[in-house]
Formats: structure tokens, C-alpha cells, sequence
């Protein structure tokens, strides 16, 4: 008699972590630590991995109790959410894309993150309608196959205040000659893959 095969009934539960991996960051420390946002499939959205975000916030500091952040790429929301989790007091994170800033929506309602706001509209807009040196920390991570990083960042150069910081992801590392004519020069540099991370002061020369 011939032997039935024997068909492997799908196993249930969550994906494989490799694939999870993929789709999701998660928030590094502060209040919300591990907490895990999921990434969307669109092309040329690029959260900024775990590794440079915790690089990050140890330049920046652990607490950042007190800031006022903004967020002009917000995409995931990976960078905001985790300024807010570590205590600033304004985030503000701007998306052009609809059904991201309803995502961002959903996050800042599971988290109860009364601190961010979040804004659909264009992220350089939304920085030269700031008051000039207002933002402690302002977080531009463009498309990478954009043309807007020279208008962020001159728009970043007016919106931070002295003693605050800019963080800029690129695919190439921007040089102080580069960076000048936007009033800011290199602090801290790191390349992680094909990332490029800065972190940026204002000009000593434009410090009282």
C-alpha cells in the first residue's frame, strides 16, 4: 500500500527575528526603551539603524530632559521618538507622506508621547517657519537620492540655537568648507555602511 506524505501543518507565531529585524526599530533608551516601531515598505524610506541612533544619543547625551527637538524627515519616526523617550519636552515630527504621519499618529497615541507633535507638511518649511536659534537639536535625515540637503541644512544653520546641535545623515561626509556657508561645521563624524552621521555645531565665529 502506498504511504500517504505527510504535509507539514504552516507553523503560527510571530515571523522569524531576522525578518522582524527588517521591518521594525526599536527605540534605544530613556522611557520608551525597546520599544519597537514598525518600518513601512516604501521605496527610499531608510530609518536610522539602532547602532547610529545609540552613537547618536551618546553624543548628544542620555537625558536630553528639557529640549526642544525637531524631527524634519520624521519617516519612522525612529529620531523624534527617541528624543522624546529621553526626555525632551517638544519634538516635533514632520512627514509629507500621508499614510506615514498616520502612522506616526498611531505611535504617539500607543506611547501617550504627549510631547510630539506631529506635522504633515514639508520638513524644510516647517524649519524656516521657526523662530532663528530656538531648537536644541534638529534631526535632517533626507532622502538620500535628494537634492534637499544644502536647503536643510542652511534652513537647520538659522533654526539652531548656539549651544544646540544638528545631526545630518548623507551618503557622502560633509567637509566644514561644505557646511559653512550654512553656519555650522563638524562636531562628530561616524560611517556605518553607507551612512554618513554627523553631528554639527554652530560656527564659533556666529556664538556670542
Amino acid at each position: 500500500m502506498k504511504q500517504k506524505k505527510t504535509v507539514a501543518a504552516p507553523k503560527g507565531g510571530p515571523p522569524r527575528a531576522s525578518h522582524v529585524q527588517t521591518h521594525e526599530v526599536r527605540i534605544i533608551g530613556g522611557h520608551w526603551k525597546r520599544t519597537r516601531l514598525p518600518v513601512a515598505d516604501k521605496p527610499g524610506l531608510r530609518p536610522t539603524t539602532d547602532r547610529v541612533r545609540e552613537t547618536l544619543f551618546n553624543w548628544l547625551g542620555q537625558d536630553l530632559s528639557g529640549w526642544r527637538c525637531i524631527d524634519a524627515f520624521a519617516g519612522t519616526g525612529a529620531l523624534g521618538f527617541e528624543a522624546a523617550s529621553r526626555g525632551a519636552k517638544e519634538v516635533t515630527l514632520v512627514e509629507q507622506d500621508t499614510a506615514l504621519v498616520l502612522q506616526l499618529k498611531r505611535i504617539q497615541t500607543q506611547l501617550q508621547a504627549s510631547a510630539t507633535q506631529i506635522v504633515r507638511g514639508d520638513g524644510i518649511a516647517a524649519l524656516k517657519h521657526l523662530e532663528p536659534a530656538s531648537m536644541d537639536a534638529v534631526f535632517l535625515d533626507p532622502p538620500f537620492d535628494s537634492v534637499l540637503f544644502d536647503a536643510a541644512l542652511q534652513a537647520a544653520g538659522r533654526a539652531v540655537a548656539p549651544d544646540g546641535f544638528v545631526y545630518l545623515e548623507a551618503p557622502t561626509q560633509w567637509s566644514d568648507a561644505q557646511l559653512e556657508s550654512s553656519g555650522l561645521q563638524a562636531h562628530r563624524h561616524l560611517k556605518a555602511g553607507a551612512v554618513h552621521a554627523h553631528l554639527l555645531r554652530r560656527l564659533a565665529s556666529q556664538v556670542a
